[in-house]
């Protein structure tokens, strides 16, 4: 069965069970931001975390799940991380549609809460940086439906819980939820809503998919994770909102498009501080969960919240370039550069293939700036992509800026923000002729990796 703590035990080692009382008020999110610069990915576990009400919660407090790039792309099957562009690129449009199971056979429903009973303030939802507001649900997958087809639509969007009852939602105004929250709202209804928290990381990779409007996301989930998904009718919309019968926590409730609340500043992935925003207001009705349940959180910000997105936006690329440039080999969205920066690699491109490939990936509304180099870079490799932009690009030849493209109205470059942003491609493909890379022979690079590879790092000098 693939869920969440499935994951975490095949992964023990990979986990880090924290000892002792832990805050919910900043202290998780400083130890990640410690783990993130000293170059760290344990998956955190705290068991003795205060809930909203200030008591000990009964739910344990994931974080850091998603931090490390080797163990995601392992949650997925993938053994080399480097290969994640053609993976979900082939993946996400292998579709297999999702099994429905009764709700005795729903682990995520073995514990029912409706109306009084369904607090939100029994949950340990963390506020995670200075100048928030307030606790912030950071791993909650908004499901909602199209009225016009019913077809349903997955995203990690941020709450503000604000009462027992009560949270905003801030679907971004280009996302899919957002179309689908507009339409109820012009019909005047309220929008039927489902918040589903933790899962396998496969299954939380698969709904991060990037699709069309509207396309179900549980199909998507289970071309990822390679078996059907089951699902379970929720509670409170039945058969119209389906939700991960494997999940740890449900809540269910309605969006009131026509009620529009403060929400924010919240920090956002880009590692700024957003601003405040008006987001919808939701009523919590029913909250469901495992006897056992886990509380997921995200570190927003961090490597926990980019790499599961980013790996997914690699393979989005690739599929958009290779319908153009047919020398793609492989693509990179480095979390360095949050989602703003993305890196192809090309073998061997056909005269302006190069261009022709930076258009296409500039053409996707989250990137920013796109370099393209040739298969001798390393493009996880932060110092071999500074030596080929150093060695290969004369900037009046090889960059091409552009402007009034769709970007993220996250940009904090942005000024004042607006609806259209500037981008720029570069071409590092290019040798100048008669130029050759330095090497050393095969015998001499086998003759270093045996002395490496044999050597006590004791005997090594210390500096």
């Amino acid at each position: 069965m693939t869920d969440l703590r499935r994951f975490l035990e095949l992964h023990r080692d990979a986990v880090w069970e924290l000892p002792g009382a832990v805050s919910p008020v900043h202290e998780l999110t400083a130890l990640q931001h410690a783990l993130d610069a000293a170059g760290r990915a344990p998956v955190l576990i705290a068991r003795d975390v205060a809930a909203l009400d200030g008591r000990r919660s009964r739910f344990p407090v994931v974080t850091n799940l998603t931090a490390s790039r080797e163990l995601t792309a392992r949650a997925v099957g993938l053994a080399d991380p480097r290969q994640a562009a053609r993976f979900f690129a082939t993946r996400s449009r292998a579709a297999i549609e999702p099994v429905t199971v009764s709700r005795a056979e729903a682990p995520v429903q073995q514990v029912v809460l409706r109306d009084a009973a369904a607090d939100l303030y029994t949950l340990p939802v963390l506020t995670q940086h200075e100048g928030e507001p307030g606790p912030y649900l950071t791993a909650a997958h908004a499901t909602t439906f199209d009225p016009d087809s019913g077809i349903d639509n997955t995203a990690i969007q941020r709450c503000w819980v604000k009462g027992p009852q009560e949270m905003t939602w801030f679907p971004y105004p280009a996302s899919h939820n957002a179309r689908n929250l507009r339409k109820f709202r012009e019909r005047g209804e309220r929008c039927p809503v489902v918040f589903w928290i933790g899962h396998h990381p496969a299954v939380l990779l698969g709904t991060q998919a990037k699709l069309r409007y509207p396309e179900s996301h549980w199909s998507a989930a289970g071309g990822v994770i390679g078996a059907p998904l089951r699902l379970v009718a929720s509670v409170l919309h039945g058969d119209r909102l389906r939700v991960p019968a494997d999940a740890e926590i449900v809540l269910e409730g309605w969006a009131d498009p026509a009620r529009l609340v403060s929400d924010g500043p919240f920090s956002e992935y880009t590692g700024f501080l957003g601003g405040v925003v008006q987001a919808p207001a939701v009523s919590i009705e029913c909250i469901t969960f495992r006897h056992d349940a886990l509380y997921h959180d995200y570190g927003s910000g961090l490597a926990d919240m980019l790499v599961p997105d980013n790996l997914v936006m690699e393979g989005k690329l690739y599929e958009l370039v290779r319908q153009v440039a047919p020398s793609i080999i492989n693509v990179h969205v480095p979390t360095a550069g949050r989602r703003f920066h993305a890196v192809l690699q090309l073998d061997d491109p056909a005269p302006g293939e190069a261009r022709d490939a930076l258009m296409a990936a500039l053409a996707y509304r989250r990137v920013k700036t796109v370099v393209a180099v040739g298969p001798e870079v390393d493009i996880f490799q932060p110092q071999s992509l500074e030596w080929a932009i150093a060695s290969r690009v004369q900037w009046s030849r090889d960059a091409i800026i552009v402007e009034g493209l769709s970007g993220s109205s996250l940009d904090p470059s942005l000024d004042p923000p607006g609806p259209t942003t500037s981008k720029m491609g570069l071409d590092a493909t290019r040798r100048s002729p008669g130029t050759s890379v330095a090497t050393v022979p095969e015998s001499a690079r086998l003759r270093a990796a045996a002395w490496l590879g044999g050597a006590d790092p004791r005997a090594w000098p210390a500096c």
